[in-house]
């Protein structure tokens, strides 16, 4: 069970605050009276919008004072801040307490998940091993406590991410990284959005309960909606060591965070904000997010005002570049044999996760990328000055609107939710992800 939870219409900063004294205080009785080192290890400068990052920061002032305290963001292959980015994020906490993971060559071998495992919870999708690489500083160095901190949100590998995605993601090495993304897309992203146990996350789950039960750690995990003013606040906290921690939290992101329809959507609108999202490996949450509500035929326009690159690495954008996001047959094709979309499989596995199969169109209106740099992916490309008088952000709901007589449907944070058609979501056709 967890140690506490706390749901809200809304919860202020200033009761947050209190509740993560509140965690320390839990933590110090169940886990270390007096810790002297301590982890922590939030997500990303894509999940800003969360709070984790002053989330953080207040552990590290209560810590501080008395324990020697770092972070490492878990950032799993995407580019590690600049030191401003961590100033953006995590405030005052000084820069070299903020450790960048290497996911190429900073990690440790701590053992697998079988192959059998693997392929009995994919119902065959998948029948490979995972290789459990993790951050070195994390497994190779004494800790007295370790606080994972996080926003449970609906995602396309683990149905909801956090909880320990932390870790087998966010702190993953490239093996464990590539072979269960791959995992994922051969299960098939609708099948994993919005599911509270899909085949990779309980793969996660014996990776934890077998490898990393010594660890002196637990969970904080946020859950947030939009009030009626329409600003995304905190509406839950789930504060544990345990599985249930993660599901309490996904079952009410579930009810918060998924918005339902009878009907499609002919068009949709999304906004990636323009201090988060630079690449459409993190971007495409546009795609993901949406794409159970667009109906055949229908558009996505994404306003990407940040989007200068493909991937997070160099070799990662120029997979993107080579092949495009073209289609599950296409890519499935091109993988068996090519050298450099096996040894970049999580690369292939993104691929596959942000095309329409040529159901709708996706047009992508970015800030720093080329008409034919878009076009050269397989996205369409619009002007972003031009889509911005055309839709003015600020003066737009999300939901509904009319604009110079075209009905969209507006969506400022698609990475903070789920939209699907009633369909679609509840008339799956897989046995994954049971719960």
């Amino acid at each position: 069970m967890p140690w506490f939870t706390q749901s809200a219409p809304e919860i202020s900063r200033a009761e947050v605050e209190v509740l993560i004294e509140r965690a320390l205080d839990e933590a110090k009785r169940r886990i270390c009276k007096d810790p002297k080192r301590v982890l922590l290890l939030p997500p990303d400068i894509t999940r800003m919008h969360s709070g984790s990052g002053w989330i953080t920061e207040s552990f590290y002032n209560l810590l501080s004072s008395s324990a020697e305290v770092h972070v490492i963001p878990t950032l799993g292959q995407h580019e590690p801040h600049t030191r401003e980015q961590n100033a953006q994020m995590f405030g005052k906490i000084p820069h070299e307490r903020i450790h960048p993971h290497d996911w190429r060559g900073g990690c440790t071998h701590i053992g697998e998940v079988p192959a059998d495992y693997v392929k009995e919870k994919t119902g065959g999708a998948a029948d490979w091993a995972f290789p459990l690489w993790l951050n070195t500083m994390l497994m190779k160095e004494k800790w007295d406590l370790i606080i994972n901190i996080g926003h449970v949100v609906p995602h396309e590998v683990l149905g909801f991410a956090n909880h320990n995605k932390n870790y087998f993601i966010g702190l993953a090495g490239k093996d464990l990284i590539c072979t269960s993304h791959m995992a994922a897309a051969s299960c098939g992203i609708e099948n994993n959005l919005g599911n509270l146990l899909t085949p990779v996350r309980q793969c996660f789950n014996y990776a934890e309960e077998k490898y990393l039960g010594h660890l002196p750690d637990f969970y904080v995990q946020v859950v947030l909606a939009r009030n009626p003013n329409g600003h995304l606040v905190h509406t839950g906290v789930f504060v544990g060591d345990d599985l249930e921690t993660y599901l309490g939290a996904a079952r009410q992101a579930r009810e918060q965070n998924i918005a339902t329809f009878d009907e499609p959507l002919q068009k949709v609108v999304c906004v990636m904000q323009g201090d988060e999202f630079f690449s459409t490996w993190v971007a495409n949450k546009a795609v993901y997010r949406t794409r159970m509500a667009i109906a055949d035929g229908g558009e996505l326009l994404i306003l990407a005002p940040g989007l200068k690159r493909f991937g997070e690495q160099a070799d990662v954008d120029a997979l993107i570049r080579k092949y495009g996001y073209c289609g599950t047959p296409a890519v499935m094709e091109q993988y068996k044999k090519n050298a450099d979309m096996q040894d970049l499989a999580h690369g292939t596995a993104h691929l596959i996760h942000g095309s329409s199969e040529g159901r709708f169109k996706i047009t992508y209106a970015p800030g720093h990328l080329e008409k034919s740099d878009i076009e050269q992916v397989k996205f369409g490309y619009a002007n972003l000055e031009e889509q911005l008088l055309k839709y003015p952000i600020g003066q737009l709901k999300e939901g509904f609107n009319e604009v110079n007589g075209e009905q969209i449907y507006f969506i400022p944070t698609p990475s903070a939710g789920l939209w699907a058609t009633k369909d679609r979501l509840f008339n799956r056709q897989t046995g994954f992800g049971a719960g």
